[in-house]
């Protein structure tokens, strides 16, 4: 509190120059914050019913909101007012074509909803546009206030202390130009709290007859959870809501109430509401919907059923549902992670929108700009038509320094239109590239060696390998154990026995090209018995996925990158990871060290940062490569070789490599100066490959 009464300017809480709203969203995430972060750090379990609103509520940046609506319900009006000055005022308007859209829709019918309100920091930004349209078209600032708060904005929300935040900001929005507004008769707001029907006596619904009783039963069973489901509830079949409110409202009750009747009524009156918005089609949806995807066992069934193309994620399931809810040439608004517009997860969503939808603009943000949300963000506008235009994208990874500097390069592009990272381009180009990505920066040439290159699959597929099922038992570093017990000149031939028990291990690693990260051993003793036997016991997940390629020579990478992928070379005798170590293979030698030479390229990182931006690189990405056979050259395979033969002696070099001799520094040292310990443990201990040999405890 004294923070919030000395740190913060006055100025801030003056409504007639706006911030005060962004003050309680704030406020409201602050003491959320312990909630959210016990929740968003469960580990391996679901976010359960009441731990929803801390885990997804997260307020939304002011420039961010200001963007999604300018671009959506302001673009809205302009296409269908060309003469308009709203323009003027609209500083997020990206550049682009505004096509002109003949319309005798009334200001007063246009709706927009933001379903997942948070603390309505959407809706009190949506007032203020409103307010300039309701200002062209001649209303007094007291009629428009009115207006807009009854017939134009709508919310609907699962927490009811967020809910109650958007309510008093959107009442105080009104206050401030109709003192009337806080009457109750008055005003009535079109924002809502999800209520759950369980608690609806069974008298009620014996009560219920008529026509219409098994469709408000119905609604009443949907609704049994929707403080957990809220906006994704879904009905398979449209009502007719007045009559089902008529129903309800004419259903008699005595004065005593010993069932709970009067209380059982209200619920079923408010989710009858509740439902009749759900329904509506939309001019406009714009909302920051929650990023959830560690369903309890309910949540996880309900949208496997509903949405399963879309499940990976809520907000996957809003960009679906929220598309969808606005009318024909309707716009939707979101903040989201920016994964769907590359992981294979979201693959599904990327495809319907693309065949179906039109990106009308999408501002990607640097990867870790939005610290709230501990997951890379973008914000963007689709449309509810078929692809007709090119789509305005702006792109701004490259600018570190959190979310005031990615909204001074966003009003830097504004005001130059031909800045090198603002895009303009037809989506239809992202259905070229293999999965669909979003890639919108990419050249006309890197899109034609999509078209003509081979897949990397149909030439060497990524392979997957083991799953121990418990890497702290059965994997360690090559020095934990005695040497002598340690393979490391396994034959890849099939039928072929080790009495030993260790064997290499490849597992993904730091940042060495060409060859390295040779450090880990694998106990394989007898083909992987006692990963077998111990997975079975204690019921762990295991498995020998790619064994026909265990010990073959190949490629091996880290899955794990950062700003260039690393590539090496893998000579025969190792097993590979499943999943932070998979490799390539092929039965040619040369195409190994051609396809290697490739991949270390910065062709190919640039690539995989089409494909897949994120800091991990997986099969499926290394899959979708585009292979040219003018890769396969002599030359190339020959300076290749060289790299790995200098990267394998560099490595050789230090004591972490198994075949280390001696530390280069000492080779030219006279040898009656070498130290004791070189004499007596390093040049005597052959067993160990010229290093010292020493047992923890329990590894034998």
């Amino acid at each position: 509190m004294q923070h919030l009464i000395n740190d913060i300017d006055e100025v801030d809480f003056d409504v007639t120059r706006g911030g005060q709203v962004e003050i309680i969203g704030w406020l409201y995430q602050y003491y959320n914050t312990e909630p959210h972060d016990y929740a968003v750090n469960i580990t391996g379990g679901a976010v359960t019913k009441n731990e929803i609103p801390a885990a997804t509520q997260l307020f939304t940046t002011d420039w961010v909101v200001r963007y999604m609506v300018d671009n959506s319900l302001g673009k809205y009006w302009l296409e269908r007012h060309p003469n308009s000055d709203l323009k003027s005022n609209l500083d997020y308007l990206l550049p682009g074509e505004i096509q002109t859209v003949d319309s005798s829709e009334n200001l007063e019918d246009m709706r927009l909803i933001d379903n997942a309100m948070g603390s309505g920091h959407i809706l009190v930004y949506a007032f203020d546009v409103f307010m300039k349209m309701y200002a062209e078209q001649g209303y007094s600032s007291r009629d428009a206030a009115l207006s807009i708060v009854q017939n134009n904005l709508y919310g609907l929300e699962i927490d009811k202390r967020a809910y109650q935040l958007a309510y008093f900001a959107l009442m105080m929005k009104a206050r401030q130009y109709n003192r009337r507004a806080l009457q109750p008769e008055k005003v009535k707001l079109n924002v809502h709290v999800f209520e759950d029907t369980d608690t609806v006596s069974p008298e009620f619904l014996d009560a219920l007859s008529g026509e219409y009783a098994d469709d408000i039963k119905q609604i009443i069973e949907l609704f049994s959870n929707a403080r957990e489901l809220g906006s994704i509830i879904k009905f398979d079949k449209t009502f007719n809501w007045t009559k089902l409110r008529e129903n309800v409202e004419d259903m008699h009750t005595d004065a005593l109430d010993i069932f709970g009747m009067n209380q059982s009524k209200k619920i079923v009156l408010k989710v009858l509401t509740i439902g009749e918005i759900m329904s509506t089609k939309y001019d406009v949806a714009v909302t920051n919907p929650p990023y959830l995807n560690k369903f309890d066992p309910d949540m996880k069934k309900y949208v496997k059923k509903n949405y399963a193309d879309y499940s990976g994620d809520l907000f996957s399931v809003f960009i679906f549902n929220n598309i969808n809810l606005v009318k024909i040439g309707g716009y939707a608004a979101y903040m989201t992670p920016f994964v769907w517009m590359f992981i294979k997860t979201y693959e599904k969503l990327r495809s319907y929108l693309v065949a179906n939808k039109e990106i009308s603009s999408l501002i990607q943000m640097e990867y870790s700009a939005f610290e709230e949300a501990t997951v890379p963000i973008n914000t963007f506008v689709l449309k509810n038509v078929p692809n007709g235009s090119n789509g305005t994208y702006i792109k701004l990874s490259a600018f570190k320094g959190g979310m005031n500097v990615q909204r001074d390069k966003v009003l830097e592009a504004i005001a130059n239109p031909d800045i090198d990272y603002l895009y303009r381009t037809n989506q239809a180009n992202f259905k070229k590239i293999p999965g669909s990505p979003i890639a919108y920066w990419v050249s006309n040439q890197l899109l034609h060696d999509f078209l003509v290159g081979i897949p990397l699959k149909n030439i060497s597929p990524a392979q997957r390998g083991l799953t121990t099922g418990n890497n702290n038992l059965f994997i360690h570093d090559w020095w934990e154990v005695l040497f002598n017990h340690v393979d490391v000149s396994r034959s890849w031939r099939k039928n072929q026995t080790s009495k030993k028990k260790w064997f290499p291990y490849n597992k993904g690693g730091k940042n060495h090209k060409w060859f390295g990260n040779r450090e880990l051993i694998v106990n394989y003793y007898n083909s992987g018995q006692e990963i077998a036997e111990f997975g079975k016991i204690n019921k762990n997940s295991f498995g020998f996925q790619g064994k026909d390629y265990y010990f073959h020579s190949g490629i091996t990478w880290s899955a794990l990158t950062s700003a260039s992928n690393t590539f090496r070379y893998s000579p025969q005798g190792s097993i590979f990871d499943s999943n932070k170590g998979p490799m390539l293979f092929s039965n040619d030698d040369s195409t190994i060290f051609s396809l290697l030479g490739f991949l270390n390229s910065k062709v190919t990182t640039l690539i995989t940062k089409v494909l897949n931006p994120t800091l991990s690189l997986q099969n499926g990405d290394m899959d979708k490569l585009p292979i040219k056979k003018e890769i396969f050259d002599q030359n190339i395979e020959h300076v290749v070789r060289i790299n790995v033969l200098l990267a394998q002696s560099d490595w050789n070099e230090y004591e972490n490599s198994w075949d280390f001799k001696v530390h280069p520094l000492l080779l030219h040292i006279a040898d009656d100066n070498l130290s004791i310990w070189y004499y007596s443990v390093v040049l005597t201990n052959l067993g160990a490959k010229n290093v010292p040999i020493f047992r923890l405890w329990g590894v034998k």
